[in-house]
């Protein structure tokens, strides 16, 4: 399995990181994209990245807008630079939250589309409340010419294939889809094809059942591609080799 979306540079990773690591391996993770929120953070993943041979990617999250520089290509440069890093993000838009004010979030985020299609890097999307400003945006820049995840994805049929559709975006599933509420969220899984969907954890976020309340890792992502087998009328085995075909062509993993 490809863990596509985890924060394992995160500090509750701290303590016992090598231990985590280690049950991902044992778990069958054969890949992991630990991603950056801002720059500090980002930097955090490189180096975890570079310790553990796994890959990251370096942004600026719509929670930390408010306190990005005024350059974000200028500041995303040098991290960019890392061979480790594979994406752009997570940025996007968060509207549940509002921790940066509305017009900062945007700002951003146009900033790091453009970095992304000057880098030729896809891009990872965390959105939240913000689907149709989203869509919006992307529409503005031109999305047709880049590539990304929605990660996370908890919307509703119509924006899942709206995303698919028509902008050929994948999205990200994680434990959220073994929650006793979200029916909706497994109908628009159901609604979408695998080969658009990938496979993540959020860690040590979102743990999914029958860890929900814990810390999450990569070693229980199983759960949710066994999860998302039974949505789609599928084997596990064929869920996890279509979710690790479509991260390896988003990502450019060999």
């Amino acid at each position: 399995m490809i863990d596509s979306h985890t924060h394992v540079h995160d500090a509750a990773f701290d303590a016992d990181r090598d231990a985590v690591m280690e049950r991902a391996r044992a778990a069958g993770i054969e890949a992991f994209v630990t991603v950056g929120c801002d720059l500090k953070d980002s930097a955090r993943a490189v180096a975890t990245a570079k310790r553990y041979g796994i890959a990251a990617s370096a942004g600026i999250h719509p929670h930390e807008a408010k306190d990005a520089p005024a350059d974000v290509a200028a500041a995303l440069e040098p991290l960019l630079e890392d061979r480790t890093v594979v994406a752009v993000g997570e940025t996007g838009l968060d509207f549940y939250y509002d921790h940066s004010p509305r017009e900062a979030q945007e700002r951003v985020l146009r900033s790091q589309l453009a970095v992304a299609r000057a880098r030729s890097l896809p891009l990872i999307f965390h959105v939240r409340d913000a689907h149709a400003r989203m869509m919006e945006i992307l529409r503005e820049e031109r999305w047709q010419t880049l590539r990304g995840v929605v990660h996370c994805f908890t919307g509703d049929t119509r924006e899942a294939e709206a995303y698919v559709h028509e902008f050929g975006l994948l999205l990200g599933i994680g434990g959220v889809l073994t929650f006793k509420t979200a029916a909706a969220l497994r109908d628009a899984a159901a609604a979408v094809s695998i080969g658009s969907l990938l496979l993540e954890t959020d860690a040590p976020y979102l743990a999914p059942v029958p860890h929900r309340g814990e810390r999450n890792e990569p070693a229980f992502m199983r759960h949710t591609a066994e999860q998302l087998a039974q949505c789609l009328d599928l084997a596990p085995s064929d869920v996890i080799r279509c979710t690790n075909e479509n991260a390896r062509s988003l990502f450019a993993f060999p």
